[in-house]
């Protein structure tokens, strides 16, 4: 299967998209279409028989333009703002005279001539479409707008020759308000949509190669090859992903994950595309393209979780697709309902043409992906990465919270968290430790470089498999290992810093107890308050790891987590899901994206703890770039202001069509006011999905 997406200009409603749907669905060998209104742009699956052109024709066939890779400019034929713009005022600077006129019963046939131009001339998008539609017995936005405004054209050219009341006011009154609302509608989206351009925008366009000789020149980032070393001066953007080879410095990476905190970076250490040097001059080692970075990763998502429906979108877009047809039999039954109760063609005629004019479904059609186009684009600022509108929903009925410990709620490294020892002391210990490669071992090496301890010199190092370390350090005997290794009695450390879930190890030269560490994989800073707020939503939360009961209750005491299932295996956490859900719980699992992938899958709403290398997991709805536990909780509420900011569009959308149309049948909503309030429906819609810009997460 082939996928191919491209863009569509000339969609004005939700119903242009379901109509080009079901065509490209018609074709043999499409497996799947998906057009997105807001986004305008069409996503096929089909099989490799199935030519481009054959879908771009279709589209053509329809009334529809194709917008090909490469070209400038927005895919809404209304979304570019010179072209929609120009109309819009053309349209309105027409038809505001023909308005006065039309007031002080002055001049009809300039009233005609002015109509005339508007309908026909900015208008004329509504009619070519509507005649390419008609001919494939298809209904959508624009077939109302002809109707309406067709007939009130035509009617008022009749009756301006044998006498009668007139509406050329109405028609070039309705065509403005129309292109005036698209126009500022395609404004608000231009907004809302700007996520993907500025995250494409971030990466670097020029990067210092180093030569063989050591010398650099400049050149275009796309000309980088996998292995080419480039120097990242202070200041300057990192071109690609890759490894410092030398040097070290601070680098803002807030563009990926959100933190405002800069990271610091050493040789040996990866560092990723676009990000900012802030003070040391680094070189690096290049190792992915620019196809295939980070932010190429981060921006492809972010695509796919805007094109892709949620559910509930499904049923709008169902609704959208007869609701069309649906308003013109009713429009006719106005009609004729008036005409036989008043036997007055022109009382029929204005509230027929008031229905076809409100009862648009712009407002319906942007609800749901206007929504999710800002939430997406939102995340992906923060590091919170929305992989599909259908992560939206599944949020929306979570009741617990269930953690995995390493890597998420810990720092998935042990790391030496108590001592007693002096500085000389910890010479002695860390020297021998260095000479293994043990976790344990490498914890205190860490710790007692960042103290800044000079090692001695060792020899006759001897490792006792799962007991200690002895050696010579600076000629005298130091034995390392756990208190029944070192046969350390009544040291009071001991017992307190076990009971708390650590690792012991105790220190002894030429045969005298020297001091002690403790060392545990710890809890991350934000760990305990991202608990705490969980809660305060409403949320359970379950601590699963594969550590002893004593161990993980110490652990998840100090986090202040309640329900603890400890002594889990990588391959059982799926079981743990299974559980709670088969107790009628909605599952949240949190982990690394990595063995915890079952897990992830099983869950309600997986969410992975995402690293820069990991950042393209399959398992997890929601990938949370850097940061830690905090980004849960964000990631959280995110998802829900996303998801109740659709609720607030539909609910309004629907409610403004269904109120609406029987004010319009009842002859209670002139066209004109009408046309305007149409207009302003859907741009309220998309100014309401703007809000979730400034939800508070």
């Amino acid at each position: 299967m082939t996928q191919t997406t491209f863009k569509i200009s000339g969609m004005h409603c939700a119903s242009c998209a379901v109509n080009i749907e079901s065509e490209l669905g018609k074709i043999s060998g499409v497996k799947k279409a998906n057009v997105n209104y807001a986004l305008a742009s069409a996503s096929v699956e089909h099989e490799a028989s199935v030519m481009d052109h054959q879908l771009h024709e279709t589209v053509k066939g329809l009334g529809y333009q194709v917008q090909m890779p490469g070209m400038e400019g927005d895919a809404h034929a209304h979304h570019g703002s010179d072209g929609a713009g120009r109309r819009a005022f053309i349209s309105m600077g027409l038809a505001v005279p023909a308005v006065i006129m039309a007031m002080l019963g002055f001049w009809p046939w300039g009233q005609a001539i002015l109509a005339t131009i508007v309908v026909l001339g900015p208008g004329m998008e509504f009619h070519k479409t509507t005649a390419k539609q008609l001919k494939r017995g298809k209904a959508n936005m624009d077939t109302l707008i002809t109707i309406g405004t067709g007939s009130a054209l035509l009617v008022s050219w009749w009756q301006i020759f044998v006498g009668g009341h007139i509406y050329f006011e109405t028609a070039a009154l309705i065509t403005g308000f129309i292109l005036l609302g698209r126009y500022f509608e395609a404004r608000a989206k231009g907004r809302a949509s700007e996520a993907i351009s500025r995250l494409m925008e971030l990466g670097a366009k020029m990067a210092h190669l180093i030569a063989e000789d050591g010398t650099t020149r400049d050149v275009p980032v796309e000309s980088l090859k996998v292995g080419d070393q480039v120097l990242v001066k202070p200041g300057e953007k990192v071109p690609l992903d890759g490894l410092i080879v030398k040097g070290s410095s601070n680098l803002d990476e807030s563009m990926l994950t959100g933190e405002s905190m800069a990271v610091s970076k050493k040789e040996g250490d990866d560092v990723f595309g676009a990000t900012v040097n802030q003070d040391g001059a680094l070189t690096v080692k290049v190792k992915a393209l620019s196809g295939n970075t980070v932010l190429a990763q981060i921006v492809k998502m972010v695509e796919q979780a805007q094109q892709e429906k949620a559910p509930i979108q499904k049923l709008v877009d169902k609704i959208s697709g007869i609701f069309v047809p649906i308003v013109i039999v009713i429009a006719g039954v106005t009609f004729v309902a008036w005409y036989a109760i008043t036997g007055d063609i022109s009382a029929s005629f204005i509230p027929a043409i008031a229905v076809l004019v409100i009862a648009c479904p712009c407002a319906l059609g942007l609800a749901t992906p206007t929504a999710i186009l800002v939430g997406t684009g939102r995340g992906a600022k923060e590091g919170i990465l929305i992989k599909s509108g259908e992560a939206l929903e599944r949020n929306r009925h979570i009741d617990v919270v269930l953690f995995d410990k390493t890597g998420t709620l810990t720092e998935g490294r042990p790391s030496v968290t108590n001592t007693d020892l002096s500085s000389e002391q910890m010479s002695f210990v860390a020297s021998l430790e260095a000479s293994s490669e043990h976790p344990l071992a490498m914890a205190v090496v860490r710790y007692a470089k960042d103290q800044g301890v000079v090692l001695k010199p060792v020899d006759q190092v001897k490792s006792i498999t799962g007991k200690g370390i002895e050696g010579m350090v600076d000629g005298k005997k130091v034995v390392i290992g756990s208190p029944s290794f070192v046969s350390a009695k009544n040291v009071p450390q001991v017992e307190l810093w076990q009971s708390e879930g650590k690792t012991v190890v105790v220190a002894m030269v030429e045969g005298v107890v020297i001091g002690t560490l403790a060392i545990a994989d710890a809890p991350k800073e934000s760990a305990k308050e991202a608990v705490a707020e969980l809660k305060r939503m409403g949320l359970e939360v379950v601590m699963v790891t594969g550590d002893n009961r004593r161990t993980a209750e110490a652990i998840a005491h100090q986090l202040g987590i309640d329900q603890v299932e400890s002594e889990v295996m990588p391959g059982t956490k799926l079981d743990v899901v299974k559980a709670l859900q088969e107790k009628g719980k909605k599952v949240a699992f949190v982990g690394d994206g990595i063995n915890d992938a079952p897990a992830l899958t099983q869950a309600d709403l997986g969410i992975a703890m995402g690293t820069g290398t990991d950042i393209a997991i399959e398992a997890g709805q929601i990938v949370l770039v850097g940061g830690g536990p905090e980004k849960v909780v964000s990631g959280l509420k995110l998802a829900s202001a996303t998801y109740r900011g659709i609720r607030q569009n539909l609910f309004w959308a629907f409610f403004y069509n269904v109120a609406a149309i029987p004010l319009a049948a009842f002859g209670l909503l002139n066209p004109m006011i009408a046309s305007g309030a149409m207009a302003f429906s859907s741009i309220s819609v998309v100014l309401n999905s703007l809000r979730i810009r400034r939800a508070k997460i």
